[in-house]
């Protein structure tokens, strides 16, 4: 007879929910969580602290790990990495944010599928390339971008890393949260191989590729329509001055 599934512990991925909605210190959220979940699943709290004891040991020398390439990065954006990322960029004539956007979250899915999940990423590949990139490819249609412009390429840059990496990695059979699942189901009475989980996150991750890819053409559009109504709106200086300055004369001020 199978037994009854205790879901109580689910209640810290509501936690993590709502402590990033109302945004709160991420570490603070997660600590939170895992107490919460430990505490639903009736851990005594001695075994409460020897796990996250435990998992401070294995996991300390992983700040090490991320620390070390940051220092190699800051040293090429100190060089002149972000510059020669734009100038190049600006160099295709046909390339706009959207369609360099695209290329990378299909390079992005496609690599975090077959488990190569380091090649991208915020501190090594969207702030010293990829954003850079985006914004010299909208500056050479457009001109001088706002800092809202620039933001929102940003935010777009980030956003397509985090979609390429999360629906990507899901194909990888080896992948943690695979794992994760197979376990889960398994100690549910349900006996799933790994190999049909990750095949079954193939649609899913095509379907996050059209549906953003969709949202980054969009971009495009939306960027056309605003910065060229701007570049297209005659400033007040241009209605009020002539070519000398001076405030414009009627037929009857003559």
């Amino acid at each position: 007879m199978q037994s009854t599934v205790n879901l109580w512990p689910l209640i810290g991925v509501a936690v993590i929910i709502i402590g990033f909605l109302l945004r709160f210190n991420p570490m603070l959220i997660v600590a939170a969580a895992a107490v919460i979940t430990a505490i639903a699943a009736h851990f005594p709290p001695d075994k409460i602290l020897a796990a996250i004891g435990s998992g401070f040991i294995k996991t300390r020398n992983i700040p090490l790990i991320i620390l070390l390439p940051l220092a190699v990065i800051g040293l090429l954006e100190r060089h002149g990495l972000r510059e020669r990322a734009q100038a190049w960029i600006a160099s295709i004539k046909a390339a706009t944010a959207g369609r360099l956007l695209i290329v990378y979250l299909l390079v992005r899915e496609l690599t975090a599928a077959v488990g190569l999940t380091g090649l991208g990423g915020h501190p090594q590949m969207v702030r010293p390339l990829i954003a850079p990139m985006a914004e010299g490819a909208t500056e050479t249609r457009f001109g001088k971008l706002t800092d809202a412009v620039r933001y929102k390429l940003r935010a777009f840059s980030a956003a397509t890393d985090n979609v390429g990496l999360f629906f990507g990695e899901d194909i990888f059979v080896a992948f943690g949260a695979i794992v994760l699942m197979v376990t889960f189901l398994r100690e549910a009475g349900i006996t799933v191989e790994p190999m049909h989980v990750a095949v079954w996150g193939i649609p899913t991750a095509i379907c996050a590729f059209l549906i953003h890819g969709f949202r980054l053409y969009l971009l495009d559009r939306k960027l056309e329509r605003e910065l060229r109504g701007n570049a297209a709106k005659p400033t007040g200086a241009n209605i009020n001055n002539n070519t000398t300055g001076k405030p414009a004369t009627t037929g009857d001020e003559a």
